[in-house]
């Protein structure tokens, strides 16, 4: 059977398939008794390590929760900051005007080539040197505007990439019904341009809220991974506990925004195939957007 794609794989290609999985399977199964013994061996799998994560709401609340808080904080702060002017900044870097696309492109590239861990310990400085702030909420400042700095220059990129990805026949519609560069880039480009950046926006999320990290590890942010070093000295030698529960909490909140974005996309996509939209005359002059239903198209049988 043959499909318009790929061949299907023939009794050799099914056997060779099985037996790869086998194979991997195995090798999956060696592995983890590796690690299983290793860390038993160390006694780093008794219960009394992991006793007070189950037994106990003192970790949690003490230490966890607080931390994850701090980190949900910078990282939602720095999004909030990062997304509009990466949007800017983008969009700047698509202008027919060089005296705003020169220096959009000259922020972005510079900030982008710099390590956001760089950027918080100069923002920590500036912060210090030049500000009132207190030592308290100064490292919050500093790891807000780093990630400020390095995400909104990354999310200008994608979003000028997410722009170009659509085809030039979308302008070239735009203005020959009179539209105006704001008005086709506000009503035609960034709609559009919205579901293709979705997936690529996201990660970039997930990236904001793990470099939160970088913060804790030098500016001594109180964020989550932070919460491991205090932890494991008031409840033993059980660092590997503090850090696999922490790394459980880090992968359900990322999975958790990656699980929103992409039903927030099929969402998006099922709504631009049931909807349409029509340019029409406003009443009192230009133009406005009015939503219709999709047309038919026709089959080609004359019907």
């Amino acid at each position: 059977m043959t499909s318009v794609l790929f061949d299907a794989p023939g009794p050799r290609a099914k056997r060779r398939n099985v037996l790869y999985s086998v194979v991997f399977l195995i090798a999956l199964a060696g592995v983890v008794w590796w690690v299983y013994d290793g860390l038993n061996s160390k006694h780093q799998l008794d219960w009394v390590k992991w006793e007070p994560f189950f037994t106990s709401s003192q970790p949690w609340e003490t230490y966890l929760w607080p931390g994850l808080q701090n980190t949900l904080k910078a990282a939602f702060f720095a999004l909030l900051i990062a997304l509009p002017l990466g949007a800017l900044f983008g969009i700047g870097r698509l202008s027919e005007h060089r005296s705003v696309r020169m220096p959009s492109g000259v922020v972005v590239e510079f900030f982008r080539a710099i390590p956001v861990l760089i950027l918080m310990i100069t923002a920590n400085a500036a912060y210090s040197e030049f500000t009132t702030l207190s030592s308290d909420v100064r490292p919050l400042y500093a790891v807000v505007t780093g990630l400020v700095l390095y995400n909104a220059s990354v999310l200008a990129e994608i979003v000028r990439a997410g722009i170009l990805s659509l085809p030039q026949g979308q302008t070239d519609a735009a203005k020959a019904i009179g539209m105006r560069k704001g008005q086709t880039m506000r009503y035609v480009l960034l709609p559009q341009s919205v579901t293709a950046m979705l997936p690529a926006i996201v990660s970039q999320i997930v990236v904001i809220v793990k470099d939160t990290a970088l913060g804790g590890a030098v500016l001594t942010f109180p964020e989550l991974l932070a919460s491991v070093r205090p932890m494991a000295a008031n409840y033993g030698a059980n660092t590997i506990a503090c850090f696999t529960v922490v790394a459980l909490i880090y992968i359900v909140v990322n999975f958790a925004l990656t699980s929103f974005a992409s039903w927030l996309e099929r969402r998006l996509r099922r709504a631009k195939k049931s909807t349409g939209a029509v340019v029409g005359a406003a009443p009192g002059g230009g133009l406005e957007i009015i939503d219709a239903p999709p047309l038919k198209v026709a089959d080609g049988s004359g019907s």
